[in-house]
């Protein structure tokens, strides 16, 4: 007969093994957890896929996400910008597609860039070679804190919300 405090051990390690595998599969279990906000612009379906990062106590502008630097909006993969139809966004064209959405943040004014590339993970490979659009949006100052960062899609406009600041841009479809 086997030993059974070794069959009782490798039962044990194949548990914990298969526990912790599926923890680190399951993205909900992030401390930035995956999130999405769909919505109507005229015609054209919009569709943004995100990981929504948390301030904790932390300064996020300037600080935690640097000013003027490419960001990836948001943690973990670049986030997801997807229309079903063309858009105008500040009187520029985007075309119907899938784009990694990033961002150049200011103190004052944001820079949004839609890439053609937006399968990647946050912008460490980003290329600017592959930008489809950029466009400018002033930021502002929120009222209320946004512990969580979101992204919403009201009207005509397409809103980032995050700490102590808003930006927002508007589109037609």
């Amino acid at each position: 007969m086997k030993n059974p405090v070794l069959i009782i051990v490798s039962i044990l390690f194949v548990l914990l093994f298969s526990t912790a595998s599926h923890a680190q599969g399951d993205k909900t279990l992030r401390p930035s957890p995956p999130a999405e906000v769909s919505g109507m612009i005229d015609s054209a379906k919009v569709t943004i896929n995100y990981s929504s990062p948390s301030v904790k106590g932390r300064e996020v502008w300037g600080g935690l996400v640097p000013y003027n630097q490419v960001w990836r909006t948001g943690a973990n993969e670049a986030t997801v910008f997807e229309t079903n139809k063309d858009l105008m966004i500040n009187k520029q064209k985007l075309p119907a597609g899938k784009y990694g959405l990033f961002t150049i943040p200011g103190e004052k004014e944001w820079t949004f860039i839609f890439n053609s590339v937006w399968d990647q993970w946050g912008a460490f490979k980003y290329d600017s070679s592959k930008d489809v659009l950029r466009i400018t949006a002033p930021s502002d100052h929120s009222p209320e804190l946004h512990e969580r960062m979101i992204f919403d899609i009201k009207g005509h406009s397409v809103i980032l919300a995050w700490e102590n600041i808003v930006v927002k841009f508007d589109a037609k479809g």
